[in-house]
């Protein structure tokens, strides 16, 4: 390629003030020449579009469209972009500085539409000086095959600003499913697997991903039936996605290993989902049995039954989150207040 690839740098945002400003510098100040950045403010009701409007220049375009869902809005910011690769960054996420030129490089040293980029990436709350590796058998090349069979075997993924995707590849697998899904990027980049050759990753970029925000999808997903449903409707399609790859023995026993980890996400609270999970392990030649629980939860299930028992497992995980979001918060105004 002796041209560099235009990369397109697209930002899905709602009520995103605390962050879209560091996210946007992230994105500015890629060291890569050949970029655009299009925001996308999906009907904030706080100062990020206002905040956004700061940064609009002759290769930073806003984009505003009434509230309807991160999905929606990639599909917006997708059918506005120019670029020969996409770069998808959440409002509250970060780009190392050199993140998308390593990969560029990596690009022309492959010559292939259909090659995929990842790399590794970071959790962190406000910090990004203490952000933390995510560990994961994925960083290494991997067939599309292979992808599948260690993200479902060991429940893993990559966070969506790893990747860097081709516009070949980026028609191929569709537009984002507009559906207000925990695991709405999982679908997707599923699909992206699906229609690539390959995966390379690229040990030398990286991104750091914001954890612990409340109220987001991820947190508020499980009060809703819709949502619930949602999340089972994503994880089958995952399936498919997996079984047009590879249709075997080991791949089967790895949806099967798949519907398990998720079963948690279910049980006891929507049994006619947990019965659809029965079959799909059935149909696929194996069976699910009850979700795990560590000890001590396990002492409250005796006592109070399954359902006092998840409760008080995803509060104690909310609450543990909460304390570390909040301390981390305090730390980084400590830091912003001696500087």
């Amino acid at each position: 390629m002796s041209v560099q690839p235009l990369v397109s740098i697209l930002i899905p945002s709602y009520n995103a003030e605390g962050w879209i400003g560091q996210t946007l510098k992230s994105a500015i100040g890629q060291d890569y020449p050949r970029k655009e950045v299009i925001v996308v403010d999906d009907g904030s009701t706080d100062r990020t579009l206002e905040i956004s409007r700061t940064f609009e220049s002759r290769f930073v375009r806003v984009i505003v469209q009434p509230n309807a869902g991160p999905p929606a809005a990639r599909n917006t910011a997708l059918a506005h972009a120019q670029g020969d690769y996409i770069q998808w960054l959440d409002a509250d996420d970060l780009l190392e500085t050199n993140k998308i030129s390593n990969q560029v490089k990596r690009v022309q040293a492959i010559q292939d539409d259909r090659a995929l980029f990842s790399c590794p990436f970071e959790t962190f709350y406000y910090r990004r000086s203490k952000a933390r590796m995510f560990e994961s058998r994925l960083y290494r090349d991997l067939t599309p095959a292979d992808y599948f069979f260690i993200k479902f075997t060991d429940d893993t993924f990559f966070q969506p600003s790893a990747w860097l995707v081709s516009r070949r590849l980026t028609e191929l697998a569709g537009p984002w499913w507009e559906l207000r899904s925990k695991d709405d990027d999982g679908e997707y980049f599923c699909r992206v697997v699906a229609a690539s050759q390959g995966i390379y990753f690229v040990p030398e970029s990286r991104c750091y991903w914001r954890i612990g925000n409340m109220g987001s999808i991820s947190s508020s997903w499980r009060r809703s039936p819709a949502g619930v449903q949602a999340l089972l409707n994503s994880i089958t399609r995952c399936i498919e996605h997996y079984q047009k790859v590879e249709d075997n023995e080991r791949s089967r026993a790895a949806c099967v290993a798949f519907l398990q980890n998720r079963l948690i996400y279910f049980y006891p609270d929507s049994p006619h989902i947990v019965q659809e999970i029965r079959l799909l392990a059935e149909e696929l030649g194996g069976a699910i049995s009850l979700p795990a629980l560590r000890w001590k939860y396990r002492y409250i299930k005796a006592a109070f039954g399954w359902s006092a028992a998840k409760r008080c497992m995803l509060a104690g995980g909310d609450v543990k989150l909460s304390v570390e979001r909040r301390w981390d918060k305090l730390m980084y105004d400590f830091e912003q207040v001696r500087r």
